[in-house]
């Protein structure tokens, strides 16, 4: 990370409102990526991404590393994603077909592989995404998931070869 972004996560330490909305600004996209790819829902996305902003607002003060940011509010949200998650095995009131239509409706900027990576598991689907969406090397998502790289390249790999199958049959059933 650059000088400026160091001294705009100082600034945000010590109340600055604005410097934190800059910081916002600059990792909103790729939290909101990351949340739709694994909650397949844009405004439970949009509530997970909330959710996780405002308590890295309310919780800023306690980073110690200002070129730790990113990684810290992605950890954030994975804590909200999964939380989200499991309220979808609980709540039974929410019709399936309705999650899965929004799903086939969302697309990151025109690539439509919503669907396809929809069939991940769970792990495999939040690995792909900081990998893809996020830029995270496996080292650094296993960091985040208090899990071994090599664990992580497993999953990853497994990931990728499960999306291109997918995408592979598709375009031949076409």
């Amino acid at each position: 990370m650059n000088n400026d972004f160091s001294v705009c996560v100082k600034r945000a330490r010590n109340g600055d409102a604005d410097a934190f909305a800059e910081l916002y600004s600059s990792v909103y996209k790729d939290l909101y990526r990351i949340a739709l790819c694994n909650l397949r829902n844009s405004d439970d996305a949009a509530d997970a991404v909330s959710d996780a902003v405002l308590d890295a607002f309310t919780s800023i003060k306690k980073l110690k590393d200002e070129n730790a940011f990113k990684a810290w509010i992605v950890k954030i949200l994975m804590t909200k994603i999964k939380r989200k998650q499991k309220d979808y095995i609980t709540d039974n009131t929410q019709d399936i077909s309705e999650v899965e239509q929004e799903s086939r409706d969302n697309s990151f900027d025109g690539v439509e592989i919503l669907e396809a990576i929809s069939e991940l598991d769970e792990n495999e689907r939040l690995v792909l995404s900081l990998s893809i969406v996020g830029g995270y090397k496996s080292d650094e998502i296993a960091k985040l998931c208090n899990s071994k790289a090599a664990t992580i390249r497993s999953q990853l790999s497994r990931a990728k070869l499960k999306l291109r199958d997918r995408l592979i049959a598709e375009q031949e059933g076409r």
